[in-house]
């Protein structure tokens, strides 16, 4: 009776969320053919264990994620975990509450948790981001390069494989290039740069914003100073992704019937990951949506998945990668301080400040103490 309960109420948080997805992408999904007896059919025989464990793989990861900041960030001052482990929380939930507005809020929570300089804190986001893309890229290219067969035992369409393969090495290519660009701006151009845009730091309108973004970005390069840096970076992004896939698969074969030829590996859920990740940087608004949709369309074109699981699936991707955060981070939120008001003024004001070439003093951080705010704009390590 209990498990029955516990299938219901997540039937109904699903039931919830793809009403939204559907009135958000109803004229990018053909659902002509959805039939919902067959989507509550696969939300009734979901493996609830695999689920709930999918939901404290993902708290790992963001710890990982939290250790791999501290890492960045050594050099700009001291931290803890367990701070910079909250303010992760509640910086993505401030992306879940607000979709792509709420992005640098995390960067300035974590400033103010750990008192470092917003500038600093930027730079440190961008790097950051270039890694997960890296991460990303390595993730798609080895699914389809290395474990080329091993996707075929998971029932991949092989037609697709073959176009995917022509894709992984002009991943590859992009990937290379711009690991000699990032480290030909990290020895030589980064500084000569810095003295460049000297002038247009000083200036207004575009030309302070860019040499702003510039300097953030050169910022965040320089928490790699020294081999072991770039390998623990690497090692961090590695754990962190190669668990993000395990979710992946933990989801999807928590769906197994969803399946028609086969049981969905792990190779196979880097390749839906990957897809996934491409769909994220398309979100809708409210919902997102982009992710889901590429999940789906990974699913039914690769693996050939049914529409109803398809979407059962992508959902539940979608709650635990994303939303699953909100169990810990809004409540972290509220015992900070913080209202969906705060945060959204909070997202807006940064990015009136960007416009202008300027991050928000952390000052202006609700619930931080004057004292606290002793980096202003563009300060240095």
């Amino acid at each position: 009776m209990r498990a029955n309960l516990r299938k219901f109420v997540i039937g109904l948080l699903m039931l919830a969320v793809l009403v939204a997805l559907a009135i958000h992408s109803r004229h990018r999904l053909h659902l002509t053919d959805f039939t919902w007896r067959k989507f509550a059919h696969a939300v009734s025989e979901a493996n609830i264990t695999l689920l709930l464990l999918s939901v404290l793989v993902i708290y790992g990861c963001y710890a990982i994620r939290a250790v791999r900041w501290q890492r960045f960030s050594r050099y700009v001052g001291r931290s803890t975990f367990l701070s910079t482990y909250s303010a992760t929380l509640m910086g993505f939930a401030g992306i879940f509450l607000l979709a792509r507005f709420g992005e640098p809020v995390r960067p300035l929570l974590l400033a103010r948790k750990n008192k470092a300089p917003v500038a600093s804190m930027f730079g440190i986001w961008v790097l950051e981001r270039l890694f997960d893309f890296a991460s990303a890229v390595v993730l798609a290219a080895i699914s389809v390069l290395v474990f080329a067969g091993r996707l075929s035992d998971a029932g991949a369409d092989t037609d697709s494989l073959n176009k995917a393969r022509t894709g992984g090495w002009v991943l590859v290519g992009i990937l290379a290039a711009l690991i000699a660009l990032l480290l030909y701006f990290r020895l030589h151009g980064a500084g000569e740069l810095y003295k460049r845009l000297e002038k247009w730091r000083q200036g207004t309108g575009w030309r302070k914003a860019f040499a702003g973004a510039i300097t953030g970005f050169s910022e965040g390069l320089q928490a790699i100073r020294s081999v072991t840096d770039l390998v623990l970076a690497v090692a961090y992004s590695a754990a962190h992704w190669a668990l993000v896939a395990l979710i992946y698969l933990m989801v999807s074969r928590a769906f197994g019937e969803a399946f028609p030829h086969s049981t969905m590996n792990y190779p196979g859920a880097m390749v839906l990951l990957a897809f996934t990740l491409v769909g994220s940087t398309l979100q809708l608004p409210a919902v997102g949506g982009g992710a889901q949709i590429a999940s789906i369309i990974a699913l039914t074109t690769i693996f050939g998945v049914d529409n109803e699981p398809a979407t059962a699936i992508a959902i539940m991707l979608w709650l635990v990668t994303f939303a699953s955060c909100i169990l810990v981070g809004i409540p972290l939120l509220i015992h900070e301080g913080f209202s969906l008001g705060d945060l959204w003024r909070l997202a807006r004001t940064e990015a009136k400040a960007e416009d202008a070439g300027t991050h928000v003093p952390i000052r202006q951080v609700h619930g931080t103490p004057h004292h606290e705010s002793q980096h202003g704009k563009g300060s240095k390590p």
